[in-house]
């Protein structure tokens, strides 16, 4: 009996004094307090989440941060370009920023000035750095990371275990015509006379981001095929008369187990076709196999929702590491034309497949 005192008394105290693990549970529905664009979320050494995008300050980017995922707060500008230092002058798109031994990089696109051919699409990556997640964050280079000849934009980087890097990449659209049965299928139908494409890359790129290691190898693109499984999907932008361009874009790369997973976007990034879809791979650069169960994430409207654009997404976890959650941008009606935040959880099953629960706007818990 006076054991069962003793022992009742201890767990009194631990619950009294705090000591007892709780279990922290927030509600929230989709989508966030937060309009972004290309949303990516650091999980960073400090314990905090912060959160970078396109759109919100002019000639750069601003961050938000969170220590829960769903409350954001406003730390303002962290990144200007378009100064007499910076070699981007305009459309500033799609941050990333990783940390790497107590410093911050942030990896972006932009145009560049260097343009003596006055392309209307002149798009580079480059890198800035900073000591704190927050900013400020100056360029490392007076240049783009490299300069592959064709426009190009949404970096993302991929950390191997044998301490090699390798960034990803996405050629745009612009002046890249490309032959297939769809692009056959759209004369036929008096819709566009070619159709441009762009493809997703990927390239070894120097531990200090200075500069590529060898040539970038192509990873993913549209379906050539009319039969192919993808290509229903992958070209609702082209069938519906919206646009003569198919995109492959937004990548993000992660490794579970020893499966390399890219998820990437498709269809025009404007309108409301843009859905999300992967591969997987053995090795970093390849070959990457779209998965069977495409697109993962995609628009409501004809199931009764009102989510559209669902795309450009970024992946995060929680604070003990064990649940994924898929960030991406979407729109509502409410939302109109202006790109806003949604995260939901997704998972990659026992057999390998992955799986975005969402798009969702009803109230959920965030563990």
């Amino acid at each position: 009996m006076k054991k069962l005192l003793l022992y009742s008394g201890i767990i009194a105290f631990l619950v009294l004094s705090g000591c007892t693990e709780k279990k922290s549970k927030t509600e929230y529905s989709n989508p966030l307090d937060v309009a972004f664009g290309d949303p990516y979320v650091l999980k960073a050494s400090d314990g905090k989440y912060y959160m970078y995008g396109t759109g919100g300050v002019k000639d750069g980017f601003r961050v938000c941060s969170s220590d829960d995922l769903v409350h954001w707060k406003e730390e303002g500008q962290v990144y200007k370009g378009n100064t007499e230092d910076s070699w981007g002058i305009g459309d500033f798109w799609a941050p990333e920023v990783y940390e790497v031994e107590g410093k911050f990089y942030m990896f972006f696109s932009a145009q560049w000035k260097e343009n003596p051919t006055n392309e209307l699409e002149n798009f580079r990556i480059g890198v800035a750095a900073s000591d704190k997640p927050t900013g400020p964050f100056k360029e490392i280079s007076n240049g783009p990371v490299f300069n592959p000849g064709y426009p190009i934009i949404d970096a993302n980087l991929l950390f191997t275990d044998d301490g090699r890097v390798f960034m990803y990449y996405s050629r745009c659209c612009y002046k890249h015509a490309v032959e297939s049965e769809v692009a056959d299928w759209a004369r036929k139908q008096n819709l566009f006379e070619e159709i441009e494409e762009s493809w997703v890359y990927g390239v070894e790129i120097k531990p200090d981001f200075s500069g590529i290691i060898g040539d970038p190898v192509l990873l993913l693109r549209p379906p050539v095929k009319m039969d192919n499984k993808q290509t229903e999907w992958e070209s609702r932008s082209v069938t519906s008369g919206e646009v003569n361009r198919r995109w492959t874009e937004g990548s993000y790369i992660f490794k579970k187990d020893e499966t390399f997973y890219m998820m990437y976007s498709a269809n025009f990034y404007a309108g409301k076709n843009y859905a999300l879809g992967y591969a997987t791979s053995k090795s970093p650069l390849g070959p990457f196999t779209k998965a069977d169960n495409n697109p993962v994430l995609q628009k409501n409207t004809e199931q009764g929702g009102e989510v559209t654009g669902t795309g450009h997404n970024s992946v995060t976890w929680s604070k003990d590491g064990k649940k994924m959650y898929c960030v991406y941008h979407g729109r509502t009606k409410a939302s109109g034309q202006e790109r806003v935040v949604f995260i939901d959880a997704m998972e990659v099953t026992n057999d390998g497949k992955l799986l975005v629960h969402g798009p969702t706007t009803t109230p959920q818990v965030l563990d």
